[in-house]
């Protein structure tokens, strides 16, 4: 228990790498609380939202595609795509060039959502966009890209 009188310890003083980790904690809350309204307000998570919007820009994208666009492992795409087809904003298609081949389309109801402009994650980040400089910005596109890499599991042997 803390004394209530005594000044709350300034988090400057952690070493450089906790107080980073600190603020990608916060970013990482900020991000799931933001998630959590969206799915309340629109009906689809942050990460749902995501992949309406890629698989609108590039209509007929397979699973494996929007998994390797989105930076995630097919495995941890399969139930965000499951519960867009079953809230029908997705559809699964065949490819008419290859019968193997599953393609991804929004549906109307997609088109809607992919369509809503605020109160989502990306708004957000487009806000934030608009406030740094391209030099910022192609910042911390190598720095999030860098510690993706760091955090990655290591390869298995063979």
């Amino acid at each position: 228990m803390t004394d209530k009188s005594a000044p709350l310890p300034d988090p400057d003083a952690l070493p450089e790498v906790l107080q980073f980790m600190r603020l990608l904690w916060g970013l990482a809350h900020a991000l799931d609380r933001t998630s959590k309204r969206m799915n309340q307000e629109l009906g689809v998570t942050g990460p749902q939202r995501l992949a309406l919007r890629v698989v609108g820009l590039f209509p007929g994208l397979s699973a494996g595609e929007l998994a390797h666009i989105l930076h995630v492992h097919p495995s941890t795409l399969t139930g965000v795509l499951q519960r867009l087809i079953e809230q029908r904003l997705l559809e699964r298609t065949t490819a008419a060039s290859d019968r193997r081949r599953a393609q991804l389309r929004l549906t109307s109801k997609g088109a809607r959502i992919n369509h809503v402009t605020g109160g989502t994650v990306e708004a957000a980040v487009g806000r934030a966009l608009k406030r740094s400089s391209p030099r910022d910005r192609a910042a911390a596109q190598r720095l999030f890209g860098a510690l993706t890499e760091a955090l990655a599991p290591p390869p298995e042997s063979a």
